[in-house]
């Protein structure tokens, strides 16, 4: 394929000229020749061109404003560019190249210094196409594979909740409506992007401590006894200590495998795990201060963890329990109106209210 060239000069007799003396180049390049700087830059923004020489001097529109513009065309910007000028005055090239200008001739123009000035423009803008071109599949080869390690991540996750859900009771999808519940929450307080999607994720596993608890007291049909329910009350510490961050303990793990040193020094936290730490640990804390494990109060208590207390309580009380119907709608949405103050918070029970003809849509599709 010929390489596209483009000559932008004001005078018809220069150009006339330098067509005349690259005649013996028509069988490899093709050229185009403008005598108008705004003619010339609305071609180069509807047309390919491999290489543009231009004149410095020009009406209305000089070279370095053409050269200006042209950098700031989408697809353009690697255009190599000639500049080609009758003024010896060293700042000219010195302000060409600072500009973006791939180099500068003085008129009158020789051929021989012109063609292989040009030549060496177009096999620098040849390689650097083709390494273009070949880091394009590299590239996108590495977003699908950060894309599977994604969704590696998200069903593992996904599957870690599974866990602590079928040793407890088979409740259907319980922790995908609680995930669900919690973000549409969330969006109705106005949480952040970061704070939402994250949420989302750490929710299912707000229980996974129970895996942990003893099946005579995980699946007792009756009410437990006060020694039962401490035992119970374990599973929040247990569900810390299984998602907590201990890069002391992984790292004879991680290095046994092709992982990075950054992934096993203990930098940054995974802000998902932390969130779902957090959860786990104090979802079962209560607004007035009542709840377990700590006896947490109002703010005290992690916003994520008030949020899922709420989302799992409407969930569970419309579920069917091994030990009683679920409730109506209207009754569960009863008895969550009384623990206003007591169980939950009112801020996120207002929003739970708000959002209540999305999260009843959404309990019927799951």
């Amino acid at each position: 394929m010929k390489k596209r060239i483009l000559f932008v000069d004001d005078e018809p007799s220069v150009l006339e000229g330098l067509s005349r003396i690259l005649h013996g180049q028509r069988e490899v390049w093709e050229m185009c020749f403008v005598a108008n700087a705004y003619a010339a830059f609305d071609q180069i923004s509807q047309s390919g061109f491999d290489a543009i020489v231009v004149d410095v001097k020009m009406p209305c529109m000089d070279g370095f404003k053409l050269l200006e513009k042209v950098r700031n065309i989408e697809g353009a910007k690697d255009i190599p560019v000639l500049i080609i000028t009758g003024e010896a005055d060293s700042h000219i090239k010195q302000r060409a190249l600072d500009m973006g200008a791939t180099d500068l001739l003085s008129k009158p123009v020789k051929k021989d210094d012109l063609v292989a000035q040009l030549n060496n423009m177009l096999r620098a803008k040849s390689c650097q196409d083709e390494i273009f071109t070949q880091n394009v599949p590299t590239d996108r080869k590495a977003e699908e594979r950060i894309a599977d390690l994604e969704i590696s991540r998200l069903d593992v996750i996904w599957r870690l909740g599974k866990v602590a859900e079928y040793r407890d009771y088979k409740t259907g999808n319980h922790i995908v409506r609680v995930g669900h519940h919690s973000r549409i929450i969330a969006e109705e307080l106005g949480m952040g992007r970061d704070f939402i999607e994250t949420l989302f994720l750490a929710s299912p596993l707000h229980d996974i401590g129970k895996i942990g608890i003893p099946d005579a007291i995980l699946l007792k049909q009756g009410r437990l006894s006060p020694e039962e329910f401490e035992v119970m009350k374990q599973h929040c510490a247990i569900g810390v200590e299984i998602l907590r961050e201990d890069f002391e303990a992984m790292k004879p793990f991680l290095a046994s495998g092709k992982i990075p040193s950054r992934v096993i020094s203990d930098g940054d936290k995974n802000p998902l795990l932390a969130m779902a730490s957090s959860i786990a640990m104090s979802h079962h804390e209560r607004w007035d201060g009542t709840g377990y494990p700590h006896g947490l109060a109002g703010d005290k208590i992690p916003i994520e963890a008030r949020i899922v207390a709420l989302s799992d309580a409407y969930d569970a009380l419309c579920s069917i329990r091994p030990y009683r119907q679920a409730y109506l709608e209207s009754e569960s949405l009863e008895c969550i109106g009384k623990e206003v103050g007591k169980h939950f918070d009112p801020r996120i029970h207002e929003a739970f209210v708000r959002s209540i003809e999305k999260l009843r849509a959404l309990f019927c599709c799951y």
